[in-house]
């Protein structure tokens, strides 16, 4: 027999799956403010960050390469994203933002207050200490 979980571990979950449902809801109509899917955000803001190729953007989305391939094409049709060769490997093709999209992944992270706001409640000593508790649940070595 399965032992059942404990009230307090139940009750944790719970909340986190609220945080998690309250930020894609939040995420979506960020996005819908730019005339773009939640899929396409996601894309457009992992791609702010560093240029990559559709592979990994599948792997850090966990779909697959060819649903990310009709994401970057409509990104792309709109001149938030540009593919281009892989410096370090020129048979490899990289998405990478335009300054338009950059400029919009931008407008995108600040308009999501859901998280920032709950977050200022906290001390800064608080926050450092959720941060490393979401890493080592995550399995994630502190930075």
């Amino acid at each position: 027999m399965t032992p059942r979980p404990e009230h307090l571990t139940v009750e944790v979950v719970e909340l986190i799956g609220t945080v998690v449902a309250r930020y894609h809801e939040e995420y979506e109509h960020a996005a819908a403010e730019h005339s773009l899917t939640g899929a396409q955000a996601r894309v457009l803001g992992l791609l702010a960050r560093e240029p990559m190729p559709m592979r990994r953007i599948a792997r850090s989305l966990k779909c697959e390469p060819s649903n990310v391939t009709g994401i970057v094409d409509r990104l792309e049709s709109r001149g938030l994203v540009e593919r281009r060769p892989d410096p370090a490997d020129r048979r490899v093709k990289l998405a990478a933002p335009t300054e338009a999209g950059l400029s919009t992944a931008a407008q995108l992270r600040d308009s999501l207050d859901f998280a920032r706001e709950p977050l200022g409640e906290l001390s800064v000593a608080e926050r450092a200490l959720l941060k490393e508790l979401l890493q080592r649940m995550l399995g994630i070595t502190p930075e």
